[in-house]
This record gives structure tokens, C-alpha cells and sequence, in this order.
């Protein structure tokens, strides 16, 4: 496998979280890659201590939705607050952020 395979796609900024009737807009970083034992891609989201987040989580809301500048959009788990305050988000599927495209191989 080469450096280039073992890369990780990602994004830093700002995102909107939709957790049930929650809509906030946070801080965050995303990475991911595609799985080729699954052939699935799969990220995870660090977001920024946020209050209503984490009310939106205590309220039982996980299955929520991550929308970035451009239209781009994920769907994910909301995990439970870490010792700093902020959450993560798991997704298997469209990340929150534009993929590069590659190349067929000839």
C-alpha cells in the first residue's frame, strides 16, 4: 500500500448539527476513509464543546445530521460528551464534506 492509499480525507470548520428539533451550528473536524474490507466509507466527527448539543444528546437525540458549506451533508451517531465537553459523531456513508475524485485506473 503507498502513502497516497493510507490517507485520510477531511474537513475543518464550521458545520450545522440537526439533532431532532435541535439546529445549532458548531466547530468541527471530520476524517475518514473508505474501508475496503467493507467498501464502505467511514468518518468521524470531533465537534466543539456546545451546550445544546450536548441537550440535544441528554434529550436521546443521536441519529443526527452534519451540513457543510457546499452543500454537502452526512448522517451520523452522536456519541455521549468526552472530558472536555465536546461530542463526536460516527458515520459509515457520505461524509459531511466533498471527497476528491479519482481517477479510473487504466
Amino acid at each position: 500500500m503507498s502513502e497516497a492509499d493510507e490517507e485520510e480525507d477531511g474537513y475543518q470548520g464550521p458545520l450545522t448539527l440537526v439533532a431532532g428539533e435541535t439546529t445549532v451550528s458548531v466547530e468541527a473536524h471530520v476524517a475518514g476513509h473508505f474501508d475496503p474490507l467493507t467498501g464502505t466509507y467511514r468518518w468521524v466527527c470531533r465537534l466543539a464543546p456546545d451546550t445544546a448539543v450536548t441537550r440535544a444528546f441528554e434529550n436521546g437525540d443521536k441519529s443526527v445530521r452534519l451540513l457543510a458549506p457546499g452543500g454537502h451533508e452526512g448522517s451520523g451517531t452522536l456519541s455521549p460528551p468526552n472530558m472536555w465537553g465536546g461530542h463526536t459523531v460516527s458515520g459509515t456513508g457520505a461524509p459531511p464534506y466533498a471527497l476528491p475524485e479519482v481517477a479510473p485506473e487504466e
